[in-house]
């Protein structure tokens, strides 16, 4: 039975009602309390229980979400203490200064208290979005980054649940959502959607930024079942990631189910290897989903249906050679195998399913319309022999289905109501239609989008396992790699990726996209809080002796980023003798006045070059008292102390030197010979504390992922270069 909740209209209990949802406990609402009234809750033993925060605790313990509430004295104390915190938001004068604190809390957090989710996040959540446009103007600025990254998070994973509670129980408009201005032709049309349906206020595929809503066609909220199923022969990819974030976005519109499965009907390309990957790359991307399946999982059933259709006369088996069945197809001239007899047919397929001489040669064949348009209608392969062992079952199997025949067999099996395909696949949707009505299946709704497509990238599998096999790349993670593993390893920030994928909505237009976008996007959310460093490349490095610098060095603690405090501190060291770029060495004049960043102003007034007009070594005298606004160059610089590290600077260009591949073009004639440079380098002591995954800037030479931190002083750290969406060419490092 349901619980009774009774609140006063003029202010609904949000967090409790979100709590509710969220966690699964029957509610009915009746806004009839006078004003002033505490929420009171009716359970269905008759027992009544009162308090907004006495809600709280009871909807943690209630629903079924483990952890929600009860936890260890510590965590269940914390969670205490943030719910009735989250009264402090209400208060107009204290509420930018409550941001300020929750914000400096969540540097290094995922949610409020330990590793999950809490009825704290909720209580937190609902005082924010039920401040309405204080906090949207807010979360639409940079001002608390890691408070906006934590409530963008929680809106995607529950995102139909949250937009529905909001938009009903508050009176702003616009609550839990950010908007953004999309470009005319980005914008579904009910011309383009293809349901009839009018395209308003999208909430994305993400949950962090929403501008417009997409309909499924015959879709009904809590039936809707939708399936990312993607094919074990290599790691996921940024087009992959589209269809799997559309996919997450439908399922919870719709109050739905979201199933992963792995379309393994090709022991020769996968393997347990790409399975485990895309399992990992699609926790990265924060896809929640019901269950794990597997095409093979349903090989015996697909086996005897494929026999009922030869039963039927709906399909052949055909020992034409390949060559000659794939010109008949194009000439539209049907098989000689076409009418053979029903007792002919299951004799070869006997053959086939035995894996004998015979049975290597054949193939089943759909009898569908040899002489339509569409050519994806002339009689399909639905069977083929393969002898090599599956990475899941072994040899079992002498026989696979081809994705044609499985697809539309496994979406009706497993109640699939809409199959998302991109746009790729629309000349072979009336080929799956008419499969499952021969298999005598109801029909499943095809959702098409635009497939991604970026410059100087390729999204084959079948070239990118080229790049790999071919040592062209250290492997399948590898940040030149277009992999969700490889632009994470780059840098890139998963928070980026939905962001630059929700700005696409699910548009059905083929675009070729830069990839400066997806960069400048995150840039945009690694610059407010990623600490800054210092760097002097090693090479022809110039000693710059200050006759008037201190006789013992000194250490000062400064900020790592001067405008956000939550980056931490570090220590610099200051003495007489220290190390600058030879780049700057080039540019200073003798007897200049230059600045030292994070020091003060020096006058150089020796400059000592040698044979090629390398600057060597410079003398000068500080200037502490010389104003840092009349300086023309501003100089980073390291102290001459053997406590600094060792750097390897890594960065990357594209794989090929094309933006677009022809239809008939080979890859491997426009393969970039050149796509990677290290410079060795020098590095403030303060980055021995570098982890794996940590980004931060280099001053005046741009942002690193760490991917080797410390180890030991006789191996540099790594640092990735990360693009900030300023378009370098390709080829770059051609003549370096």
């Amino acid at each position: 039975m349901e619980s009774k909740l009774s609140f006063p209209a003029d202010s609904p209990p949000l967090a409790v009602i979100v709590a509710a949802k969220i966690a699964g406990v029957p509610l009915s609402t009746d806004p009839t309390l006078s004003s002033g009234s505490p929420p009171t809750l009716l359970l269905p033993s008759g027992l009544k229980l009162q308090g907004l925060n006495v809600l709280l605790r009871y909807i943690g313990r209630a629903g079924n979400i483990p952890k929600f509430y009860d936890r260890d004295a510590v965590e269940s104390s914390q969670i205490d203490q943030w719910i009735e915190y989250a009264a402090v938001f209400a208060s107009g004068s204290e509420f930018e200064g409550a941001c300020g604190y929750v914000d400096g809390y969540l540097l290094q957090r995922t949610f409020l208290v330990g590793v999950d989710l809490s009825i704290a996040d909720v209580a937190i959540w609902s005082a924010l979005a039920g401040t309405g446009q204080r906090w949207q103007s807010l979360r639409n600025s940079k001002k608390y980054q890691n408070l906006v990254r934590w409530f963008n998070s929680i809106h995607a994973e529950y995102d139909a649940v949250l937009s529905k509670v909001t938009a009903m129980y508050t009176s702003k408009k616009g609550l839990g959502t950010q908007t953004v201005s999309k470009p005319k032709e980005q914008q579904i049309s009910s011309a383009q959607s293809g349901n009839g349906n009018s395209a308003v206020n999208e909430k994305g595929i993400g949950g962090t930024r929403q501008t417009f809503e997409v309909n499924l066609p015959g879709a009904e909220v809590g039936k809707v079942r939708v399936r990312f199923a993607p094919e074990p022969s290599g790691y996921l990819h940024i087009g992959h990631s589209k269809a799997a974030l559309l996919n997450k976005y439908f399922a919870e519109r719709y109050e739905g189910k979201l199933i992963v499965r792995f379309d393994d009907t090709n022991p020769d390309k996968e393997s347990s290897e790409f399975v485990d990957n895309l399992l990992k790359d699609i926790d990265t991307l924060g896809i929640k989903y019901e269950t794990v399946t597997y095409t093979s999982d349903y090989f015996s059933e697909m086996m005897k249906k494929a026999e009922d259709l030869i039963l039927q006369g709906k399909a052949y088996v055909d020992n034409t050679s390949r060559e000659q069945m794939q010109k008949e197809r194009m000439d539209g001239i049907e098989s000689r195998c076409r009418n053979n007899s029903v007792e002919e047919n299951l004799r070869l397929w006997k053959e086939m399913v035995s894996g004998s001489e015979e049975g290597l040669k054949c193939c089943v064949r759909g009898k569908l319309n040899m002489q339509d348009p569409n050519k994806s209608l002339r009689d399909p392969v639905y069977y083929r022999c393969n002898l090599t062992p599956h990475h899941k079952i072994g040899s079992k199997y002498k026989v696979y289905p081809t994705y044609d025949f499985a697809c539309p067999f496994v979406d009706a099996i497993e109640g699939i109501t809409h199959a998302l395909r991109s746009s790729e696949y629309h000349d072979r949707n009336d080929q799956y239609h008419w499969i499952q009505k021969d298999m005598g299946f109801p029909k499943v709704h095809i959702y098409e989008f635009s497939r991604v497509n970026l410059v100087y990238t390729l999204l084959s599998k079948r070239k990118l396992l080229w790049f790999v096999q071919n040592g062209k790349v250290d492997g399948w993670d590898d940040p030149r790699f277009p992999t969700v593993q490889g632009i994470v390893r780059r840098g890139l920030k998963i928070e980026a990726l939905i962001q630059f994928m929700l700005e696409q909505g699910a548009s059905k237009n083929l675009n070729l996209m830069e990839w400066d976008k997806l960069w400048a996007i995150n840039k945009k959310i690694i610059d407010p809080v990623c600490p800054r460093h210092t760097a002097i490349t090693e090479h022809r490095r110039v000693l710059l002796t200050l006759t008037n610098g201190p006789e013992d060095s000194f250490v000062r603690i400064i900020p790592k980023h001067k405008k956000f405090e939550g980056a931490g501190d570090k220590a610099t060291t200051y003495m007489r003798r220290i190390w600058i770029e030879q780049e700057d060495a080039q540019l200073i004049s003798a007897n200049e006045e230059v600045t030292l960043m994070d020091w003060g102003n020096a006058v150089i007034n020796q400059i000592e070059k040698d044979q090629e007009g390398y600057v060597t070594q410079l003398t000068g005298v500080l200037h502490l008292e010389g104003s840092v606004k009349t300086t023309k160059l501003k100089l980073t610089w390291l102290p001459d102390s053997n406590e600094l590290v060792t750097l390897s600077l890594v960065d990357f260009d594209y794989l090929i030197t094309k933006k677009k591949l022809e239809e008939d073009e080979d890859f491997v004639d426009v393969v970039n010979p050149c796509t990677k440079m290290e410079t060795a380098a020098l590095g403030d002591s303060n980055m021995r504390n570098l982890q794996r995954g940590d980004i931060i800037q280099l001053e005046r030479k741009g942002y690193y992922r760490c991917d080797v931190p410390l180890i030991r002083t006789s191996k540099p750290i790594v640092l990735f270069a990360i693009p900030d969406g300023k378009q370098t060419s390709v080829m770059k490092f051609k003549n370096t």
